[in-house]
């Protein structure tokens, strides 16, 4: 029996050892392909958005809208690329603002509507002075519309287009810390996953849709130098996850191997060291065929049918060593159990290593209830005479 242990324990860590080349070499991948891929999107639908509120110039003075009055709606729409997911969205945006002539003699300004993002398209941009249609012209990263004002009076500007970008969405009052008067800001969304990023400000009201939220900022007097942002929840990342699952493996190996040997001594069932290489190799074929089907199919058909196939070596291989019943009540639902349910608790991010403990103390449970009244003394001891060679007649 101890050269058995010996044995399997070597076959543990040499597979051990394959599944931290595996996990190391989906890690690569990923990281290798993020900044290409990344750049991919981005090229094809859009960068992350950033709109800087607008400001009216002149060659005198540059001041802030005396008032915002800002709507927009984000529409999620993820993309996958290679071993990721990024999560896109299409926005639309369309601001009211009101700004003051502060010289006592008619003024002729131009107000500035910021672009958020350089690598993104602006559909049906619009502007309306004083409610009439009027002409942008674009400057490098801004568009601006030119507008009259009588001394102390206030001009209406608003600004409209549609886009998008990825990953995040952002308002922003200024550079650096500044005043905003009069501001409201009403961002709708159709997901319920929102998240916003640290040192930005919390909406003032927040009210479930059916779809998604409305989310609320208003500020009557306001001095800040936060901005108004909202993160694009993220789906579960092929890549990183199939990586993860794989450098668990061993975990859910010594989970099988463990339990394996417990049933077998205990119901005195000769399993060669030789049966645990093979069982080992269709755990491994379960992580090495999902690193690369994920690529292919969508990850949960890729989970399921990597589970499948590796249960499948399993049983079909126990069934014709020891039995049909053992292949099947023993083995393959240790194997459910711990290479299937331990790995899939990998998509519940925050509550994997509570599914993973409380597994673990419920079999460790079990095996003490199992083999309590096993005398181990006597199991090695039957295993070590019987390993000692003959003497002579």
């Amino acid at each position: 029996m101890l050269l058995r242990l010996a044995a399997i324990t070597l076959i543990f860590l040499c597979t051990s050892v394959a599944w931290m080349i595996l996990g190391g070499t989906i890690a690569w991948r990923t990281d290798e392909n993020s900044g290409r891929l990344r750049g991919s999107v981005t090229s094809l639908w859009g960068a992350p958005h950033a709109q800087k509120a607008p400001f009216a110039e002149t060659q005198m003075f540059s001041t802030p809208p005396d008032s915002s009055d800002i709507r927009a709606t984000v529409d999620l729409e993820y993309r996958q690329k290679g071993l990721l997911w990024f999560s896109t969205y299409r926005v639309g945006f369309e601001g009211d603002y009101e700004f003051r002539n502060p010289d006592p003699k008619s003024e002729s300004f131009r107000v500035v509507l910021p672009l958020p993002a350089t690598q993104a398209v602006y559909d049906n941009l619009q502007f309306l002075v004083d409610g009439q249609p009027a002409t942008g012209t674009t400057q490098k990263d801004r568009v601006f519309v030119t507008v009259n004002a009588p001394p102390g009076q206030v001009v209406k500007v608003r600004a409209a287009y549609r886009s998008q970008g990825m990953e995040s969405w952002r308002y922003q009052f200024g550079s650096d810390v500044t005043a905003v008067r009069n501001f409201h800001l009403q961002l709708t969304t159709d997901f319920k996953d929102i998240d916003f990023p640290d040192n930005t400000l919390a909406p003032s009201e927040k009210r479930e849709t059916p779809g998604g939220w409305q989310l609320d900022w208003r500020y009557q007097n306001l001095l800040s130098g936060y901005e108004v942002a909202l993160a694009m929840p993220e789906k579960i990342q092929p890549g990183p996850l199939a990586a993860q699952i794989s450098y668990f493996a061993p975990v859910s190996l010594l989970f099988f191997f463990f339990l394996l040997f417990v049933i077998t001594t205990r119901r005195e069932i000769d399993l060669h060291p030789m049966n645990y290489f093979f069982l080992a190799g269709a755990f491994f074929a379960f992580h090495l065929l999902l690193a690369y089907l994920v690529d292919h199919v969508n990850l949960y058909v890729a989970f399921a049918a990597s589970a499948v196939v590796s249960v499948a070596l399993v049983v079909s291989y126990l069934r014709i060593v020891v039995g049909p019943q053992f292949a099947v009540r023993e083995a393959g639902l240790i194997q459910v159990v711990y290479l299937v349910l331990f790995s899939y608790a990998f998509f519940f991010r925050g509550f994997t290593g509570l599914a993973i403990t409380i597994g673990s103390i419920l079999t460790l449970f079990v095996v003490m209830q199992m083999t309590a009244r096993i005398r181990w003394s006597e199991k090695f001891q039957r295993s070590f005479r019987t390993a000692l060679p003959a003497g002579p007649s």
